[in-house]
């Protein structure tokens, strides 16, 4: 049963997650719409929405001339789209495959990035230097068992003053059945000691399937989320929540300007995302 609650140890789930994500670069290398890049003002619609929230706690009211650490940037499309915003980026992901395309992308686009292959857990470990924003966004932290190991890392990233951004899937949205006719909750939406077992052979974005279907992923209340945040010393500047998602969560999600979202009546019913700065004072 997709879902269900398992004892995994950390290093068997990162094996397992990370051969599903090399697989996910091909497919997404054709569903991302890398071309649409050329244009030399294009940027992805996650960084258009995340910049909008993010420039009023930013120095000079932008990214220009700053620093910036994307933690768990995929292929490198919001990468590519933060550097164009005017930040010297550095983007970090597990996926070797991932970053090989990212580069690529970086080099055919004549973007200065640097890239770095490591877990985001241990970060600090290997990514040099620190940095004024540290930057992650949608899809992310549900593949960590540890938040407070995820934030030590975002702190030890950080510069005094710096400003760290995060907007991801609700935890109340994961906690629903995406198959029901309704809003029902299905899965846990508080830590369970426990890792959640995915067999998904398909991927959020493009028609291929994958072949190293298994996943894992780890349930996070907001509580926790921000418990960790703030227990590593950072300070709760903005939070937000969002009707609206990138991607179709639920067959029954509607297409609307931003991406997807309940229907109409159920809107204001359930959060799809959450949006989190703080500071390293």
């Amino acid at each position: 049963m997709n879902g269900r609650n398992v004892d995994i140890d950390w290093e068997s789930a990162r094996r397992a997650n990370q051969a599903n994500w090399e697989d996910r670069v091909p497919v997404h290398e054709e569903a991302y719409g890398l071309e649409a890049f050329d244009d030399p003002d294009h940027l992805s619609d996650v960084v258009r929405d995340d910049l909008a929230a993010m420039s009023a706690f930013l120095p000079s009211g932008g990214l220009s001339g700053l620093d910036l650490c994307h933690l768990q940037c995929h292929i490198g499309t919001d990468t590519v789209s933060l550097a164009r915003a005017g930040a010297r980026v550095t983007g970090v992901d597990f996926s070797p495959s991932a970053l090989h395309t990212a580069g690529e992308l970086a080099t055919r686009l004549g973007v200065e990035a640097t890239w770095v292959e490591t877990d985001v857990l241990d970060a600090r470990a290997v990514v040099v230097g620190d940095f004024d924003v540290v930057y992650t966004s949608i899809g992310t932290i549900t593949w960590l068992d540890d938040l407070d190991r995820w934030a030590a890392q975002i702190v030890a990233l950080l510069r005094p003053g710096g400003v760290f951004f995060i907007r991801d899937g609700h935890p109340a949205l994961y906690a629903l059945d995406e198959d029901a006719a309704s809003l029902t909750t299905r899965y846990p939406y508080f830590a369970t000691g426990h890792a959640q077992q995915w067999d998904d052979d398909s991927t959020y974005a493009g028609d291929g399937r994958i072949s190293h279907a298994r996943t894992y992923e780890w349930p996070h209340s907001l509580s926790e989320i921000l418990g960790a945040l703030l227990r590593a010393g950072l300070r709760l500047l903005h939070f937000d929540e969002g009707r609206t998602l990138p991607w179709q969560f639920s067959d029954r999600m509607v297409e609307v300007a931003g991406g997807y979202a309940w229907p109409e009546a159920e809107r204001d019913l359930m959060p799809c995302t959450y949006t989190i700065i703080a500071r390293r004072d």
